[in-house]
């Protein structure tokens, strides 16, 4: 069954996907908003507490809403993600709740990561990347310490990471259940 807050938060994915993609932004005109009806429209039709089962209240919405903004706002700490990033992902917490919002994290993740890889190797070359790799790691093990990278290897492994096209298949694959398929 769609939702009126499932529409929503495919609207707002896409919106925050195809920006993403053109000019490397996720707005806050998207996820400011995009919080503040995710609120309204749980509390609106699921009450405080959870409505229909995986249907979050406002509870379980301001739930997903911390767990999940706290997860990337550690990955804004400790790593490379966008601040815009943060919003959108505390934003598809605060639509699914704590446990489904968790799990689309999660997704976002993996799909990322497979989409940073892909780019590497479409960049790098699969055998290119491969011998290098293993030429890295023996001769970290035979000085036994790393060897620290050249530029040209460190510029690389800096591939911008687009997120927001990475969440809205994880929305797509948490809101429709198709983990059942996969």
């Amino acid at each position: 069954m769609i939702t009126l807050s499932t529409v929503f938060l495919l609207l707002l994915t896409a919106t925050a996907a195809v920006t993403d993609l053109r000019v490397h932004k996720i707005y806050n005109w998207t996820t400011y908003p995009g919080i503040v009806v995710a609120f309204i429209v749980n509390l609106y039709e699921n009450g405080w507490d959870d409505g229909l089962p995986g249907h979050p209240g406002l509870k379980d919405s301001l739930l997903g809403f911390a767990a999940c903004g706290g997860i990337l706002l550690m990955s804004y700490v400790f790593f490379s993600v966008g601040g815009g990033d943060v919003k959108l992902i505390a934003m598809v917490g605060a639509f699914l709740g704590l446990e489904k919002g968790v799990e689309a994290v999660l997704w976002t993740f993996v799909l990322g990561f497979a989409m940073g890889v892909s780019m590497l190797i479409w960049r790098v070359g699969l055998i290119r990347l491969i011998v290098g790799t293993v030429r890295h790691v023996l001769w970290s093990l035979r000085l036994v310490s790393w060897l620290p990278l050249s530029a040209e290897e460190r510029r690389q492994l800096q591939p911008a990471l687009y997120l927001a096209p990475s969440a809205v298949v994880a929305v797509v694959i948490v809101c429709f259940d198709l983990v059942r398929f996969l």
